[in-house]
């Protein structure tokens, strides 16, 4: 049953693509303030799984360490440093709280 899901969503998704391309596309690219909301869709569908892996646990908010990550993170891009250094410096916050806790 779970091969016959996958398969669905799978063309559900291919199917949203090619209509977003071939019937959304020329009406977002004739209205400019059309365009310049799709362009932050990316940013807010990530920005929300960012957070929900980060604060919670099931139905629950929690504060833990993961929270600390995200916000050494932040600080991390915020400061412009590479993103190899952004990860490490999130992984290594994280485990120091975990450590200290």
């Amino acid at each position: 049953m779970s091969l016959l899901a996958a398969l669905a969503l799978a063309a559900g998704i291919g199917v949203q693509r090619l209509a977003g391309m071939f019937l959304l596309g020329p009406v977002i690219r004739r209205r400019p303030a059309l365009s310049r909301v799709a362009d932050l869709i990316p940013v807010a569908v990530v920005t929300a799984v960012i957070m929900q892996l980060g604060f919670a646990s099931g139905r629950t908010l929690v504060l833990d360490a993961r929270a600390v990550g995200l916000a050494a993170a932040a600080v991390a891009v915020w400061r412009r440093t590479p993103l190899i250094v952004v990860v490490l410096v999130a992984a290594s916050s994280t485990a120091l709280v975990r450590l200290a806790s």
